[in-house]
């Protein structure tokens, strides 16, 4: 892209920079609300049937997913203009969602500045090989890569990993702001957690919170995935590396049904929040529908996003993604 096609669609997406406080109340009363009435519906509905408390705890980890957006959106100071409340906000929903927010902002912010760069991987990011790397790596990291590409550890032992562990220590270098926040965030979740279990029982909580933490996660990390793993996206090597392009080319469009696209916080526009996290979720369809150029960015539906399963290398010499399977014809 030259420098008048980005500096025309830095304008067009401009107006949808600056957080709405009335919006943001709105949501956050229609997320967190319905959030806490769906767990303790939940509840409830076990003295009659785990049959009927289950289906409740689902649509309650689609508003955990929801949660984590206005989270998201604090992290990149976009929900509220107010810096300390997007900290305050970002922190207390850190606790809901099990991510301490300090450290989740700082790892967030590298995404955003590396995403596509074939250089500067790592952090915040899908651990992604080229077909080169996959080749020349030892049969161990070849071995790790394949597990940790399988659905399953991806969608369901990674989730469990991350939010469980990961989340759960300082990274290395890391502040004392950040590191405080992290020790703040753990206790919370504890005192949290044990007041919930002394308030229903542990088998209860276990019952209902189970569900909930499962699917979400799920949700939460297949989101993250589609978004950057789809068969024509960018990645380049730091000469080449284009912030725009990355933002505009790696990023997919993921065109959800209303009510889908509502419960995920709009994030399907992601080619939009990555091109300026600055635009709160509730604007990113309209800063999508404002520019003509945005709107010819790859666009994936659920049925097509299903494919990214099988795209697990990235081919330099195509330029896209590709599978194990294609190896061997790669390397004929």
């Amino acid at each position: 892209m030259n420098n008048v096609k980005i500096s025309q669609l830095k304008q067009s997406i401009a107006p949808y920079e600056k957080p709405h406080a009335k919006s943001s109340f709105i949501q956050l009363a229609n997320t967190i609300g319905p959030l806490l009435l769906l767990w303790y519906a939940a509840y409830v509905s076990l003295s009659i049937s785990y049959w009927i408390a289950l289906p409740l705890t689902f649509v309650a980890a689609g508003f955990l997913v929801r949660t984590f957006i206005i989270f998201h959106d604090c992290c990149h100071q976009s929900f509220f203009k107010n810096r300390k409340a997007n900290d305050i906000l970002g922190t207390v929903l850190g606790v809901m969602t099990l991510f301490p927010y300090h450290q989740w902002k700082q790892s967030h912010s590298i995404h955003h500045a590396t995403s596509g760069n074939l250089d500067k991987r790592g952090t915040g990011d899908m651990w992604v090989l080229t077909v080169n790397e996959y080749n020349a790596a030892p049969l161990r990291t070849k071995l790790a890569y394949r597990a940790y590409r399988h659905p399953f550890v991806t969608f369901v032992i990674g989730p469990i990993f991350v939010f469980l562990f990961t989340y759960r220590f300082n990274r290395k270098g890391a502040k004392r702001k950040e590191r405080m926040n992290t020790y703040l965030t753990n206790a919370s979740v504890i005192a949290l957690y044990a007041l919930l279990t002394w308030a229903v029982g542990w088998q209860a909580f276990v019952m209902i919170q189970g569900p909930v933490f499962l699917v979400s996660g799920l949700l939460g990390v297949w989101l993250f995935y589609v978004q950057h793993q789809f068969e024509h996206s960018y990645f380049e090597n730091d000469v080449e590396w284009n912030f725009v392009q990355a933002a505009v080319e790696g990023s997919s469009y993921y065109k959800l049904p209303k009510l889908l696209q509502w419960m995920t916080g709009n994030i399907g526009f992601h080619h939009v929040h990555h091109l300026s996290p600055k635009v709160p979720n509730y604007y990113l369809e309209k800063a999508h529908q404002a520019s003509p150029p945005l709107q010819k960015a790859t666009t994936i539906t659920i049925g097509s996003s299903l494919k990214s399963l099988r795209f697990h290398l990235w081919d330099e010499n195509s330029k896209s993604f590709v599978s194990f399977r294609d190896l061997q014809r790669l390397s004929s």
